[in-house]
């Protein structure tokens, strides 16, 4: 299959990343700065919160007043993470474009982290579905470990395609699949997608691959040779995975943007403008920037 002419990208940076955040919390300001900046690149997906209990993961507390701050752009969708119904409701009186759940192909990976088998988490998802679309509300869904667990280590491609399968019959517009913990490589990923389209149209399928072992822009080239044409990243590569030691973070936005500019895949979104970015926040987390374009080219000051 030829690759795509164009590609969506979908920023996770302000949600993804920032929830794992270590340098402390992220002042709700920053946060709302930063989707601003975001704003004004050319990207038309932005994940901009999570309204999950801020027992377990206290960086998203302040959802609420980050959506009430920012400065929503024309044709850009600010999204948020709605695991149950009360997370859903919070994100509803939050006036989100659009909302998402989120699973596991691993059994292991869904016992240890939600204390539920994948079946009970898919379960749980049945009426924050139901609810978002009685509110017209559209619902990605994401589905985790698909290319191996923390614990249980390989994850078969048919158990991804079947929790991809039932996420879309759910009624998920969107299938995101989720390389967590960043272990997979090219051949991997091809399997797991042919496994996946068997179920779920390709224009319906996205990707999300951390880079931990340095093999995400790999694995997205692979699988954009098989028409993938949807891309989750992160600015400056925010984001990493607690159950990984040594976890680089999601994939760098500026580098997938290097990556399909050099295939000449239109995308729409303003390199430069990301690399900016990217250097503007990780300078506010003091954290080294993530991205080896950004990096390479340097930020370049505003008029």
């Amino acid at each position: 299959m030829s690759l795509p002419s164009q590609v969506r990208i979908v920023e996770m940076g302000p949600r993804d990343g920032l929830q794992n955040a270590t340098s402390g919390f992220v002042p709700t300001e920053v946060k709302i700065a930063l989707i601003d900046r975001l704003s004004a690149t050319g990207l038309t997906h932005i994940e901009a919160a999570s309204f999950v209990s801020p027992k377990w993961v206290p960086q998203m507390r302040d959802g609420a007043a980050v959506m009430a701050g920012i400065q929503r752009a024309e044709g850009v969708t600010y999204a948020a993470l709605t695991p149950n119904l009360q997370g859903l409701t919070s994100a509803l009186a939050a006036n989100v474009g659009e909302v998402a759940v989120f699973g596991a192909a691993s059994e292991a990976f869904s016992q240890k982290n939600i204390n539920c088998s994948i079946a009970e988490s898919l379960a749980r998802f049945e009426p924050v579905i139901e609810a978002a679309h009685a509110q017209g509300v559209r619902v990605r869904g994401y589905v985790s470990t698909v290319m191996g667990c923390p614990y249980q280590g390989d994850v078969s491609p048919a158990q991804v395609a079947q929790v991809a399968r039932q996420l879309l019959a759910m009624g998920c517009y969107e299938i995101s699949l989720g390389d967590t913990i960043g272990v997979g490589t090219p051949l991997q990923a091809k399997r797991m997608l042919e496994a996946v389209r068997q179920y779920v149209p390709l224009e319906q399928i996205a990707v999300h691959f951390h880079d931990t072992y340095g093999q995400a822009i790999a694995n997205l080239y692979a699988v954009l040779e098989e028409g993938v044409a949807i891309i989750d990243s992160s600015v400056a590569g925010l984001g990493g995975c607690p159950y990984a030691a040594g976890a680089s973070g999601n994939v760098a936005t500026e580098d997938v943007l290097y990556l399909l500019q050099g295939l000449d895949i239109a995308t729409g979104v303003d390199l430069q403008a990301i690399i900016n970015t990217g250097f503007w926040i990780s300078q506010q987390m003091q954290r080294q920037n993530g991205s080896k374009v950004a990096l390479a080219k340097g930020i370049k000051h505003e008029n």
